[in-house]
């Protein structure tokens, strides 16, 4: 009696535990990433530097977000994110200001708390890294081969109210 309770007792850890290979075995999905949505902000440089993002929650296989960089008061770069379903899997598709064309990230690791996006043919970055830290804690990273050397920049950002503006029409 006691192994069989020793076992179910093993067999239900092994299934709940989030990096088992229960776990592992499930299809990345958009529905999981419920925990970016919302207004994210990484203040830095005594608020010389603000770099602000904005995602709207899954619905029908996508998220929609879109970033704004300021610096000394002036806005120095904006890009336009969709974080998509197709058939080949998850893709996050960036349109940076400092750029005409799209670029597309392959989902290349996936957890309900970690993403990798990568496209090792872009100059830079390569890899796109999302984790959820906690429930008002978010950390971005790129991170890439840049004149033959391994570097990367770490975004901490945490969870701000998203701005409103009431307008009154005539």
């Amino acid at each position: 009696m006691k192994f069989i309770t020793a076992f179910v007792i093993a067999l239900a850890g092994f299934v709940l535990l989030p990096n088992g290979i229960a776990a592992q075995e499930q299809k990345a999905s958009t529905n999981w990433l419920g925990w970016m949505a919302g207004c994210w902000e990484l203040n830095a440089r005594d608020g010389a530097l603000i770099i602000s993002e904005q995602w709207m929650k899954p619905a029908g296989g996508t998220l929609i977000g879109m970033s704004r960089t300021v610096s000394g008061g002036k806005t120095v770069a904006h890009e336009f994110v969709r974080i998509v379903t197709d058939a080949e899997g998850i893709s996050y598709i960036a349109k940076p200001s400092s750029n005409k064309d799209e670029t597309v990230f392959r989902l290349s690791k996936f957890s309900p708390d970690e993403l990798v996006f990568e496209n090792l043919t872009h100059d830079f970055p390569q890899r796109i890294i999302y984790r959820n830290v906690s429930l008002n804690a978010m950390s971005a990273r790129i991170e890439g081969t840049k004149n033959g050397k391994l570097s990367g920049t770490d975004f901490p950002m945490k969870r701000v109210q998203c701005e409103t503006i009431a307008i009154r029409l005539p």
